[in-house]
């Protein structure tokens, strides 16, 4: 049980809430530790409980018959996992796994549901992050089908740095590879270019970003255009309600 608001910080959406509206939701959140491919909840299955990532990193996959699978959303410190338990659709359409191991609040779906019945606010909150959350999904099947790989990968950086908060992550070529459904020697090569460019310094399993601006400027304009629509909508409630 969380026991003072500066607990919730960690998520912005858990940090945006008024002192009565953390206050309900306190006593239902519980920090827990994420492991790396950890499976939160499968295609097809009842959601059961929701997380607010704090310092890991949560993926949406869209999974193929073939089992091959491709990220179409990350989830982070910004965010939540489970947004259809809150428009009725109770099942989760795609895979929900751990991207990168760390902590996030984690809550019932069913306590969710009542307080997000109950409170104006928290309706509020979440109907703009999903309408954020709906674009990074559009766009990023957008980006998939018209942008060269090394803008993806620029982007996909600029995404996971943004999401922890630090500019070391610790990841494999081979998971970018699977998150961007691209062949692993694709990857192997754009970040050659990129650590070459001096944009970015990468060893076996860690990849840290050296030049953020550099980066932003090879990237495609997904990266911006979703980053734009986050930073949009949600702050834009909290400062309203502060004028209240």
């Amino acid at each position: 049980m969380l026991t003072l608001q500066s607990d919730l910080h960690g998520n912005h959406l858990l940090g945006a809430l008024p002192s009565h509206e953390w206050q309900a939701l306190a006593p239902h959140l519980e920090l827990v530790h994420l492991r790396n491919e950890q499976l939160l909840c499968d295609s097809g299955q009842r959601i059961h409980h929701v997380y607010f990532p704090t310092t890991a990193i949560i993926s949406m996959l869209s999974t193929m018959e073939d089992g091959s699978s491709v990220e179409i959303a990350a989830v982070g410190r910004e965010g939540m996992t489970g947004v259809p338990v809150l428009t009725g659709g109770e099942t989760m359409p795609n895979r929900v796994q751990v991207q990168c191991a760390g902590f996030a609040y984690r809550m019932s779906a069913q306590a969710l549901k009542q307080q997000f019945a109950r409170s104006d606010f928290l309706r509020r909150l979440m109907l703009l992050y999903m309408h954020a959350l709906l674009t990074q999904v559009a766009q990023t099947a957008a980006c998939n089908r018209h942008h060269a790989l090394n803008k993806q990968l620029c982007r996909w950086l600029l995404i996971e740095v943004d999401r922890v908060a630090s500019n070391d992550l610790t990841v494999t070529q081979q998971l970018i590879a699977d998150m961007l459904g691209v062949r692993r020697e694709g990857i192997t090569e754009a970040a050659g270019k990129l650590h070459d460019e001096g944009l970015i310094h990468h060893s076996r399993g860690h990849i840290k970003v050296l030049d953020r601006k550099g980066l932003e400027a090879r990237a495609c304009e997904c990266y911006g255009l979703v980053k734009r629509e986050f930073d949009r909508l949600l702050p834009r409630l909290r400062q309203a309600e502060t004028v209240e």
